[in-house]
């Protein structure tokens, strides 16, 4: 994995984006001003779903029970039943995913149906995502359902910058696929060497694009930690703590 505590460091590109939020777009669909709000809540649910179905399954949740909540937090969610006192001075966005998704389960689980959690609409599609496979390769270890959530959490950001990244470099024609062993892979694990040969470049201009390539990543996982907070001046402790739980 890069070291992000070298790519993640003050001062990367992600401060701009502010003015698009996760939280500046729940107040947007909150307030019912804007539509393209409301679409963008809906691709939150489908990025940051699976984060809280591990926390229902690590909690003693059946399969079928976890969806069921997960799929009726989203659904309640998008009907802006949660967002009647929310304001990103209250926390961070996840640990208000969190937070509501525990009362959720606390107050309604047991009582509740299938139709009535989903009052006959599914918004967000779990099945097709296989849940309980992903989540069959979880560790089974003493991870509680709080600290698999956070771990979950930041590994879902660190996906979301992969993706930018390998759009972003092969649209410039760069074989991300070749190079992202650097970023993902155990360190040294291929050698600058061997696959310099392979790419008919030099062994300095394989090393010079790999170091791009790790600071433009953690240029990208920074800014996608800034959307999920409601400070710029909250990213740097965001960052360190997103590195704790993946390395926990």
């Amino acid at each position: 994995m890069a070291d992000f505590g070298e790519t993640c460091a003050p001062g990367g590109g992600g401060d701009a984006r502010f003015a698009t939020t996760h939280w500046s777009l729940v107040l947007e669909a909150k307030e019912g001003q804007e539509k393209a709000a409301e679409r963008a809540l809906e691709e939150l649910c489908q990025a940051y779903w699976y984060p809280l179905y591990a926390y229902a399954r690590r909690s003693g949740i059946a399969p079928d029970e976890a969806k069921d909540l997960t799929q009726q937090f989203f659904h309640q969610l998008l009907q802006k039943q949660f967002l009647d006192s929310v304001h990103p001075s209250k926390g961070k966005f996840r640990s208000f995913l969190l937070a509501t998704f525990k009362n959720l389960i606390k107050s309604e689980w047991r009582r509740a149906n299938a139709q009535k959690r989903g009052g006959g609409q599914v918004v967000l599609s779990i099945d097709e995502q296989d849940p309980e496979g992903r989540y069959k390769c979880e560790p089974a270890d003493s991870v509680t359902p709080d600290q698999l959530y956070e771990k979950q959490w930041a590994q879902t950001l660190v996906g979301r910058a992969i993706t930018r990244l390998k759009e972003e470099w092969e649209a410039q024609g760069k074989p991300f696929e070749k190079l992202k062993v650097y970023l993902l892979g155990q360190k040294g694990s291929v050698p600058f060497a061997d696959m310099a040969s392979e790419l008919g470049t030099s062994e300095n201009a394989l090393k010079a694009s790999v170091h791009r390539m790790r600071r433009r990543y953690g240029e990208i996982f920074r800014s996608e930690v800034a959307l999920t907070v409601g400070h710029p001046g909250e990213v740097d402790d965001e960052v360190r703590h997103l590195l704790g739980a993946l390395g926990g």
